[in-house]
């Protein structure tokens, strides 16, 4: 039987890379967007090049009703919803917590750690055995940063992810016996568009070469872990916190 998973943040990086693979083992998949129309066509044909089924969602996060409408749509398209990869996100320029404004915070916690939220509770809403659903699994994406704070950097950032970590191990416990597998990626070093949007381009490649694997790695090997984590074959995994991080 074919699936439907809505990918927040999909018409870019992580995001992209999940939904083609996806597209390939033929989910249907909820493109969502907040602006950027083309990119997230884009990902729709790519998903039905690989041979699934796609359709682009626009919507804030960060935004209840949005949230709600996004969720709407995938079951008007798709008439289900089996999984979340819960991985829209941003990041901001390098700064010390010192010299960060009121603005930029609350822009990172209502995107990351809000937006996340509200995503995880409306796939909680439809798919928990409790509630009339079917089961699923949901994928949150964290990062490295949870773990190694970001000092100098975006302690803001790594704190969003921090709260990450800790929705997927309380959530995990909380749907497990309804039905609903919940797991967390750290990426690390990712080769995306992240970085340019934190203002350092360069910024995967150059710390990449320090990891222990020598390299950054790229959002098709982080792709197949969020796969893995939907698919049957861990069937017996929730609650874990799996680094995808070249050893860093």
């Amino acid at each position: 039987m074919t699936k439907a998973v809505l990918i927040t943040g999909g018409s870019r990086g992580i995001g992209r890379a999940s939904a083609r693979l996806l597209g390939a083992r033929g989910w249907c998949v909820g493109v969502n967007y907040v602006r950027d129309l083309a990119a997230a066509q884009q990902t729709v044909a790519e998903v039905e090049r690989a041979g699934g089924r796609a359709v682009a969602i626009a919507g804030d996060v960060a935004s209840e009703a949005d949230v709600i409408a996004m969720f709407d749509t995938l079951q008007q398209n798709f008439g289900r919803v089996d999984a979340l990869v819960n991985n829209a996100g941003i990041v901001a320029p390098s700064s010390q917590l010192a010299d960060m404004t009121f603005d930029r915070l609350k822009h990172m916690f209502d995107v990351n750690v809000l937006g996340a939220y509200l995503c995880a509770r409306e796939a909680a809403r439809r798919m928990s055995t409790q509630r009339g659903g079917a089961g699923g699994v949901i994928v949150n994406l964290s990062s490295a940063a949870a773990r190694l704070g970001s000092p100098n950097e975006y302690v803001d950032y790594a704190g969003s992810k921090g709260a990450i970590d800790t929705m997927t191990l309380g959530l995990a416990k909380e749907l497990g016996p309804q039905g609903v597998r919940v797991n967390a990626i750290r990426p690390g070093l990712i080769d995306t568009e992240i970085h340019a949007s934190g203002g350092k381009p360069d910024r995967a490649a150059q710390l990449g070469a320090t990891t222990p694997l020598g390299r950054p790695g790229s959002a098709d090997e982080v792709a197949e872990a969020v796969v893995w984590l939907l698919s049957d074959a861990a069937s017996y995994v929730t609650g874990a916190v799996l680094d995808v991080a070249g050893g860093r």
